[in-house]
């Protein structure tokens, strides 16, 4: 994809005046850093830094069926959300595979349709008409407003997201509890921001969602109060830290959330039928083919998506997903390997130029929030 041709959010231009270093990113074109990731990553980790996602896509569905109609969609159930509350769950094809993963916020009853309800929903960039073409595709006598253009997104993230949120608008943003989202008034502004406690850190923070001019001033807001400014090099090695997951790399449609680590998403007895069940069922009961595992190095080198993963001579396995992480101080690692061998303390080797180096399967996550 040309330059020319890549999407911007509408902080581009601010982003262009700190001097971030631009990259190409799901057709978009995102700062991958400002002052260096491995500051970024540290800010985060001990004080707030602001990310710009609003590459990411954003629908609001609105129905007297919306919830019933989703619970056919995904593993989780959704039947005790309640107003104010989300649910970071998948969307499952009929090969049990997973179509994207994403937060349901369930808005709870619509002021303007009785007996209706409101739900939002955050999706990945790389599949957001991909998503929105499923959910259209499944979902009967449901309202889909796709708000992806109409919306800027921040994430403000880290131990100190909250003080230095808190002083730019009038609710309490401690009453938000985790996974937890309100209506939210900004300070000098006549906008409200739709809030939530969530991220892909492994810290506390928010994610903001609120009109385009609003966003931008609340961007100049928190980098004028110290707020870092954080780019996609950081947001990586973050995720990776806390042993979250990223679609398209870690999983995709050929992946099953129980291969992909993620069993604790389908709630087997407390849901009816879903789509792609039915597979879920048989790995279940038949075992599975491959299981995510988190492996970190036992020396300095570092891990690459696509290395092989070795035992014994033989490649049993693929690294997804690896880097440095900046706060252990070692390599650290996704990779899919045979279920016998994604247990914890198990020893294996990754083919890293011609060399097999030693590395350990570990317990999630890397480094505990």
């Amino acid at each position: 994809m040309s330059a020319d041709s890549l999407l911007r959010t509408p902080l581009y231009d601010r982003h262009v005046a700190l001097g971030a270093r631009m990259v190409p990113f799901s057709g978009w074109e995102m700062p991958l850093q400002y002052s260096g990731t491995l500051a970024e990553h540290r800010a985060v980790r001990s004080q707030v830094g602001v990310f710009d996602i609003s590459h990411m896509g954003k629908f609001l569905l609105r129905g007297a069926q919306v919830r019933s109609q989703l619970e056919r969609l995904v593993p989780s159930s959704l039947a005790d959300l309640e107003k104010g509350q989300g649910r970071y769950t998948v969307l499952l094809n009929e090969r049990g595979g997973i179509v994207d993963d994403l937060i349901f916020y369930c808005g709870g009853g619509d002021p303007e349709r009785a007996g209706w309800e409101v739900w939002a929903v955050i999706v990945n960039a790389a599949t957001t008409q991909k998503d929105k073409d499923w959910l259209l595709q499944h979902l009967e006598e449901v309202e889909l407003r796709d708000r992806s253009a109409e919306q800027s997104l921040l994430a403000i993230q880290g131990p100190e997201a909250e003080a230095a949120f808190q002083p730019l608008v009038r609710d309490d943003l401690g009453a938000i509890a985790r996974f937890g989202h309100a209506t939210v008034a900004l300070k000098n502004s006549e906008d409200f921001a739709f809030v939530a406690r969530t991220g892909y850190t492994g810290e506390d923070g928010f994610e903001v969602m609120l009109p385009i001019a609003a966003g931008v001033q609340l961007w100049d807001r928190l980098l004028d109060a110290g707020v870092t400014p954080c780019g996609l090099g950081s947001r990586d090695t973050l995720r990776l830290e806390a042993s979250l997951h990223l679609y398209g790399q870690d999983m995709d449609d050929d992946t099953t959330p129980l291969e992909a680590s993620l069993g604790w998403l389908v709630h087997w007895k407390r849901k009816g039928e879903f789509i792609g069940r039915s597979v879920l069922e048989r790995q279940k009961a038949e075992g599975l083919p491959r299981k995510l595992a988190w492996v970190t190095m036992d020396g300095r080198e570092i891990a690459r998506p696509g290395y092989d993963v070795m035992v014994d001579g033989s490649t049993v396995g693929t690294v997804v997903s690896g880097t440095k992480s900046p706060m252990l101080g070692k390599g650290i690692a996704i990779a899919y390997l045979p279920p016998a061998l994604a247990k914890s303390g198990t020893k294996i080797e990754i083919a890293i130029r011609g060399k097999h180096c030693p590395a350990t399967v570990v317990k999630r996550p890397f480094y505990p929030q």
